[in-house]
């Protein structure tokens, strides 16, 4: 009897542990900023795209492909030509997303590693198509328009692929070195230009001010000859009483000379010789 209680308990426990792990493979988890895509052995992809949380599914029958959805980043390096034949190397930074609603689309034409499939060759086929529109010099001067124009032009390919960019943006490009020395030497002949130009301004300046000055002098010249000419020999007066009021300033400091007021005789007080 014991015997064959042990035998039932058994039984029943083979049948909790079948299925329990009967039960385990019917549950899948989709975690959050995720979707799951259900592929069935009978009837393929479903179209049902599988939100976040704990769900059901045939075991062996079913198989869930889960997807992340959120934004990731990817640098895509491209190596093409300017519209003057310049080699360029851009490398453009996108992040990228898949639409929900495309992955059963997504998972059948492309499979789980749809980036390394899309990315690169749309972002080839655009770059090579908007650069080649502009020179290499254009290239730098209108960076802003060319990303505006590469960032529509690779949002509308992506979308036919069911992929979402968040962001666009050309975080590095490079030319080749003949066309580097050559931007280099055309600076360089900028800044001699520029030098020549103020040695030649400073010149100009300098000439100016000796005219302006050689101007002047003339213009004291003939300012002064009119003076003599207008004054006459009152000028000549008034030079001649500058002169004796200079030379009776300088005897009056000379210790051998001695200064009468006008109209006194020196040799009054001298006894007068018969």
């Amino acid at each position: 009897m014991a015997a064959q209680f042990m035998n039932t308990l058994g039984k029943v426990g083979l049948g909790l542990a079948v299925v329990g792990g009967v039960v385990n493979t019917a549950l899948y988890n989709v975690d959050g900023g995720h979707r799951a895509v259900i592929f069935d052995r009978f009837q393929g992809v479903k179209d049902k795209v599988i939100g976040e949380g704990t769900h059901f599914l045939v075991p062996w029958v079913q198989r869930p492909i889960i997807y992340d959805i959120r934004s990731r980043p990817r640098n895509v390096p491209v190596v093409t030509g300017s519209k003057d034949l310049q080699n360029v190397t851009i490398t453009l930074r996108v992040l990228y997303r898949p639409i929900p609603g495309e992955l059963p689309k997504i998972y059948t034409n492309l499979g789980v590693d749809y980036e390394e499939r899309v990315l690169p060759s749309i972002t080839n086929e655009v770059l090579k198509a908007v650069v080649a529109q502009y020179d290499a010099a254009e290239l730098i001067t209108q960076r802003e328009l060319v990303s505006q124009k590469v960032s529509e032009d690779l949002t509308e390919r992506a979308f036919s692929f069911g992929l979402l960019l968040d962001d666009i943006s050309l975080t590095h490009t490079s030319f080749g070195t003949d066309f580097t020395h050559a931007v280099e030497l055309k600076q360089v002949a900028q800044q001699d230009a520029e030098r020549a130009r103020f040695t030649v301004e400073k010149a100009e300046q300098q000439k100016k001010a000796a005219v302006i000055s050689a101007e002047g002098d003339t213009k004291a010249a003939e300012l002064l000859a009119r003076a003599f000419i207008d004054a006459g020999e009152a000028l000549v007066e008034l030079r001649k009483l500058e002169a004796a009021e200079d030379i009776a300033y300088q005897m009056s400091k000379s210790r051998n000379v001695t200064y009468l007021p006008p109209g006194q005789n020196m040799l009054l007080n001298l006894p007068v010789t018969q």
